[in-house]
């Protein structure tokens, strides 16, 4: 690890856990966390759980573990050139899909109507339950009991409700330390970590690069369609002006190194940006950095093709009909689980539901941890009917 600048959070200066541990005499707290999250069970659900493609659609599109991975690959690369803590941005990584549906942003719009008269539903709270509630390994308490800075990190948007909600909750930290919870900044207008903040942008870098070559491997874009966006065609050309055997005969690694160069370019400039933020800023702590404007960031020039991309997939691939299709049978499995669970608690296969939560939320939770093919064959367990051939 490289060394640490002022406002990276260190170990030493963590804001700890809800529940006091002793300190493990390998690994510092952040390390710790990392671990606890890999062997996790919802870490390991989410081989099963989608980004674009329902799981049984092919075996070499992302997941959201793979997603994860790369994610923290990226960030982790990243924060060292940074000077931040890589032990806290990979655990961060690892963690913030841990609370996603199955079925993508389909399950979650579902789920998210389905709980609407009773709080409603957001992925990233939920990742945060799962780390401070759901998962059940330890005889002492429930949850990973994981630092104030991970929690931090994986909060990574909340409504303000559930954040005046969050804080309630959490006001024996608030007693301790008034600087308040992990949802305190949703309420003043603070920003998180260096970390947290790295985390983030590595995610849209991420799922920008590697829904471009599942896109393309699916069939639902070309390589043609792709160079409509300038952002793109500018590495596709620069990738045959390299390597100029590429083209249509080896279309698939032309994708490749077009793509590897766009992700490079984009991480570079991430950590340029980030950097002479840093240098104009000089925050003197990470104290300093919550106060801040957000630091971690892309250059203007870069956000601004960066948008254009995105708004492209959103049209060409997250809203192609044949994805669309699939998203609507998606949305219909969890809605009718959630029916059918809510109606008759005795089907969740479940010895240990959610305790002093409420029967919409115990359903909640159960839904939002099955992976694609669990909730397909619950569904068809449940209703007789198969939506999906798998």
């Amino acid at each position: 690890m490289s060394k640490l600048q002022a406002y990276a959070c260190s170990p030493e200066g963590s804001r700890g856990r809800r529940r006091a541990e002793p300190a493990a005499p390998t690994r510092s707290p952040f390390q710790r966390d990392r671990d606890r999250i890999v062997h996790s069970t919802a870490f390991r659900r989410l081989v099963y759980k989608t980004q674009v493609f329902i799981n049984h659609e092919g075996d070499l599109f992302r997941t959201r573990l793979t997603h994860s991975l790369e994610v923290a690959q990226l960030a982790r690369s990243m924060a060292r050139t940074l000077g931040l803590n890589e032990d806290l941005v990979e655990t961060i990584a690892l963690a913030h899909d841990l609370g996603h549906t199955p079925f993508g942003h389909a399950g979650q719009d579902a789920l998210h109507d389905c709980m609407a008269p009773f709080g409603g539903f957001e992925h990233n709270l939920q990742s945060l339950r799962v780390v401070d509630h759901l998962e059940q390994r330890y005889p002492a308490f429930d949850g990973l009991n994981l630092c104030f800075e991970s929690r931090e990190g994986i909060l990574k948007h909340c409504s303000r409700t559930n954040a005046v909600a969050l804080e309630a909750q959490e006001s024996a930290w608030s007693a301790r330390d008034p600087r308040g919870g992990v949802a305190r900044r949703f309420l003043e207008g603070g920003q998180p970590s260096l970390e947290a903040q790295l985390c983030n942008l590595a995610d849209e870098i991420a799922y920008s690069c590697h829904d471009i070559d599942d896109g393309v491997r699916s069939g639902l874009l070309s390589m043609a369609q792709m160079q409509e966006v300038p952002m793109f065609a500018h590495y596709a050309e620069l990738a045959l002006r390299e390597h100029p055997a590429l083209g249509q005969a080896r279309q698939r690694r032309w994708l490749y190194e077009a793509i590897r160069l766009m992700l490079s370019d984009m991480v570079y400039d991430v950590i340029r940006a980030t950097q002479a933020a840093l240098d104009a800023a000089a925050p003197a702590d990470v104290d300093a950095v919550r106060g801040a404007a957000p630091l971690v960031r892309f250059s203007e020039a870069m956000h601004a093709q960066t948008r254009v991309l995105k708004q492209f997939l959103f049209r060409q691939l997250y809203r192609h009909a044949q994805v669309e299709e699939t998203m609507g049978k998606a949305k219909q499995v969890v809605s009718e689980l959630f029916g059918a669970y809510v109606g008759d608690p005795a089907l969740m296969q479940d010895d240990e539901p959610g305790v002093g939560t409420s029967r919409e939320r115990q359903v909640s939770d159960y839904i939002a941890g099955m992976t694609d093919r669990f909730a397909l064959r619950e569904h068809e367990r449940i209703t007789g009917r198969s939506l999906f051939r798998v």
